[in-house]
Formats: C-alpha cells, structure tokens, sequence
C-alpha cells in the first residue's frame, strides 16, 4: 500500500486500486478507482493530468455520458431483436432484460457507476487525457457497460471490458 498525493491511499494487485465513493447524478455512489501502472514504477503525468482534469469537470462529464450509453443500449437492444414485436405484439421474449428504454431518466433506473480506470497516458489517443469509467447495468450483469473518455469527450461505449 502507498499514498500517492493525487490517487490517495492505494493497494496494489496487477493494478492499483482503492474504494472510494464520488457523486453521480445527485447520488453518492461507492466506486473502485484503477489505475494503470506497474508495482515498481512511478506513474505518469499524463495519468495524474486525467484524473484531475476528470475530478475538476465531473459535474459536466457525466451528464455527457448517458446520450451516448442510451445510443449504445438501443443499438444493441435492435441488435439483438428485443425491439421486434411478435405476431401478439409483445416484444422479444426477454423483453424484461432488455426493456424499452428512450430516456436518459429511465437509463439511470438501469445502470450504476462502478468504476473509474486510469490508463497509462494518452492510451485512447496521442497525447490527450485518457480514461475509463464502468457501469453495472441491468440489461447485462455480465458485461457492464463501458465508456472511453479522451480529453473529457466521450469516444467508445461498450461492454465494460474496453475500459481495460
């Protein structure tokens, strides 16, 4: 374990991590912090200048999150056929997995913010700030969702495993 002045209080195990907790949408929420970087190596400062500069715009970025995630979700959704209608009318049989969703208000009663990933630096891009944030969601327990952040700016949603 190490304090480091920007992370905090972190363990190490493949990656360094703590627990900690952060705002989202008006709701304290418990989250895990990563971040990248070997037992025995310092990190970089392009980590430390992602991190901060995420902490320093959370309250904008986050409400930049959701239009994408429900972009993401009504793709997969049609994707996988849950928005076709049978000859009854009732839409795909696991209809309760993947439930109608248009808004962002109904996303939020879907997801919950579980994790924030510091990439090695400029790791979604040349240079620029890089990070990851993971959601647990009811559609897929399994998978999660994912988000790439690069300076701030949504650039991929997927399954959780693309914040790694």
């Amino acid at each position: 374990m190490i304090r480091d002045a920007v992370f905090g209080e972190i363990e190490y195990d493949y990656i360094w991590y703590r627990k900690g907790k952060i705002s989202f949408m008006n709701n304290e929420t418990d989250i895990m912090l990563m971040i990248s970087g070997d037992e025995n190596e310092d990190f970089e400062d392009g980590q430390y200048e992602a991190y901060q500069a995420l902490l320093e715009s959370w309250s904008e970025t986050q409400t930049k999150l959701l239009d994408p995630i429900l972009e993401y979700y009504q793709e997969r959704r049609t994707e996988l056929g849950y928005d076709i209608e049978d000859e009854d009318g009732i839409e795909g049989e696991e209809e309760d997995n993947y439930p109608q969703i248009d808004t962002v208000e109904q996303l939020l009663e879907h997801i919950q913010l579980v994790g924030i990933k510091v990439p090695y630096a400029g790791m979604y891009g040349d240079g620029g700030r890089s990070m990851g944030i993971s959601f647990g969601c009811s559609w897929d327990s399994e998978n999660g969702v994912g988000v790439r952040l690069y300076n701030e700016q949504v650039i991929e949603v997927g399954a959780q495993g693309i914040v790694f």
